[in-house]
């Protein structure tokens, strides 16, 4: 059976971005050389503020990625798992990364495994908090506005996760 491959392009989005931005900065100095040196000042300087940072969310986002399996977390969203439950699922969705539709099959895995529906809810709403972003958001609204909006967040999670339970748990008995 000869079966045609398809193969798919590389995404070159980013070095066409990074050209776009040189050119960009040359055009800029060419025309006005003061603004172009103030702004490439000004990113040097956002770069130096939250390049340490980015750094090490990076590394802890692999380090997380490349031990926890999520058929070791199953066990912790079961039924009776309580507190810990939801624990574990606002941090799991605080900390998980990618593209939503990635984490459909291993949400599924779980939820086959007897994870809670409130549960699979909290961890969806709680990956509204992008980890790498965080450093900016502190750069640009200050580390307790960060804090606070995120601390809402996870809360809305949580209650998220409530209802679904509740209005799940209603929609089963009617069955």
């Amino acid at each position: 059976m000869n079966m045609k491959q398809t193969v798919k392009p590389k995404n070159r989005s980013g070095w066409i971005m990074l050209i776009v931005t040189l050119i960009s900065y040359a055009i800029s100095a060419v025309l006005d050389p003061s603004l172009a040196y103030l702004a490439l000042n000004k990113s040097w300087a956002v770069l130096k503020m939250v390049l340490p940072i980015l750094l090490v969310v990076f590394f802890l986002m692999a380090l997380l990625s490349s031990f926890i399996k999520p058929k070791s977390i199953a066990k912790h969203l079961g039924k009776e798992s309580g507190l810990k439950g939801w624990f574990v699922a606002l941090v799991g969705g605080l900390l998980s990364h990618g593209s939503s539709y990635v984490w459909y099959p291993i949400l599924s895995e779980l939820r086959k495994h007897n994870a809670r529906d409130g549960l699979i809810v909290a961890f969806f709403y709680a990956r509204a908090i992008k980890l790498p972003w965080l450093p900016i958001m502190i750069g640009y609204f200050g580390i307790a506005f960060t804090l606070v909006l995120s601390f809402y967040i996870l809360l809305g999670a949580w209650i998220q996760g409530i209802i679904a339970e509740k209005v799940i748990k209603k929609s089963k008995l009617r069955v």
